[in-house]
């Protein structure tokens, strides 16, 4: 009964809500990728970056067996993490 009934109901709700929200639904998908782009590169990834390194500090504090390797990885990730724009300007650059 309750199963017929939301099936019933549950396309209803959603017409209705798409006419409400119609401009939620037809806005740009270039905007959200590039905000989401943005979200990443200022935010995630320089944070990542910023945590792995961290565990290779304590990982070579503490005397871990690939102490060394770990430092050498997070230097290069901490590396790309922080140029990652200016990485993506020079390619956007290249190919414009």
């Amino acid at each position: 009964m309750i199963n017929n009934f939301m099936h019933f109901i549950t396309p209803k709700i959603i017409g209705v809500l798409g006419l409400l929200f119609s401009e939620v639904a037809l806005c740009s998908v270039e905007s959200s990728l590039t905000a989401i782009q943005s979200k990443m590169l200022n935010t995630i990834l320089p944070l990542v970056a910023i945590l792995g390194l961290l565990y290779a500090a304590f990982s070579f504090v503490a005397g871990g067996q690939n102490a060394r390797t770990h430092l050498v990885l997070a230097i290069f990730g901490a590396a790309i993490g922080f140029g990652a724009p200016a990485i993506l300007e020079l390619i956007r650059s290249l190919v414009h």
